[in-house]
């Protein structure tokens, strides 16, 4: 495997993202952001939350003979009890994360997806690429978002329908009939989408948080061929650059109404070659 990543934090606010990669395994992390005016419950903040579980998801991925989604569950409690002494981690705004982990092993490329964070598979033999996307979320969020994407995007008006966007949201969180995400509760793992595939059969995969998946799934500006052969031929940087182009070109969200007018970016571009 070759791994090649960029990320970017959204202009003046911390990076909530995680990425890392080991020869044979890679993980992208997009930290569920908190609102201004919201509680969180948690002392420690979704940064912390997103990399605490991203660091121990990457040290158990290539090390363990257990299947993705047990990895997770364990990295899941492992997490949660460093900070069940000092935190209340049955506060609904608790610090969570979307989830993809990747890995080789045995002649396999398998993977993980829980949440909105997107998997694109570039298999060989067919036109369009293989994407992986958990949109349970955007299922949920689409019949509370109207108000906030009717609003200016730079507004107060906005910036308190999107908190109360996000507020309703938590209701759904880790339910049935919701959406699952990567938070305290480890049996939400057992909910993520996974699957395998013969590794001579994938040329590449791209691991994109929303911010970078943006470009192609919320303002149509490339296609997943395209965003594949952008990492490829151009690497992850120049991908998210495109995505500031095209905040920037809309900073009140008329164009591409939205929750964030800018977004942590990640973009991971894995190319793999024969193990021979």
């Amino acid at each position: 495997m070759r791994v090649t990543f960029a990320t970017e934090a959204a202009p003046g606010r911390p990076n909530e993202d995680f990425v890392a990669a080991t020869p044979d395994a890679a993980v992208l992390l997009d930290g569920a952001g908190t609102p201004p005016g919201s509680d969180s419950g948690c002392s420690h903040g979704v940064a912390w939350y997103s990399r605490t579980l991203g660091s121990t998801l990457i040290a158990s991925i290539s090390q363990a003979a257990s299947s993705l989604p047990e990895l997770l569950a364990e990295a899941i409690k492992t997490v949660s009890s460093l900070h069940d002494n000092t935190c209340d981690l049955n506060h609904p705004g608790s610090p969570s994360a979307t989830v993809i982990m990747l890995r080789r092993r045995n002649e396999l490329i398998e993977w993980l997806v829980l949440a909105d964070s997107v998997l694109v598979l570039d298999v060989i033999g067919t036109p369009d690429p293989v994407v992986i996307c958990d949109d349970r979320e955007a299922q949920v969020g689409a019949r509370y978002r109207a108000e906030m994407d009717a609003l200016d995007s730079g507004s107060d008006a906005h910036v308190s329908a999107h908190r109360r966007y996000v507020e309703t949201l938590r209701s759904y969180r880790n339910r049935d009939g919701g959406f699952w995400v990567a938070a305290t509760d480890p049996l939400a793992a057992d909910q993520a989408l996974t699957g395998s595939m013969p590794a001579d059969r994938v040329r590449a995969a791209a691991l994109l948080s929303d911010g970078a998946s943006r470009l192609v799934d919320r303002f149509h500006l490339a296609t997943w061929r395209e965003a594949l052969d952008t990492l490829d031929q151009h690497g992850p940087a120049n991908l998210i650059s495109q995505v500031r182009t095209a905040e920037h070109s809309d900073p009140h969200g008329e164009r591409w109404p939205r929750g964030k007018t800018f977004d942590d970016a990640t973009a991971a571009h894995v190319s793999f070659t024969s193990s021979e």
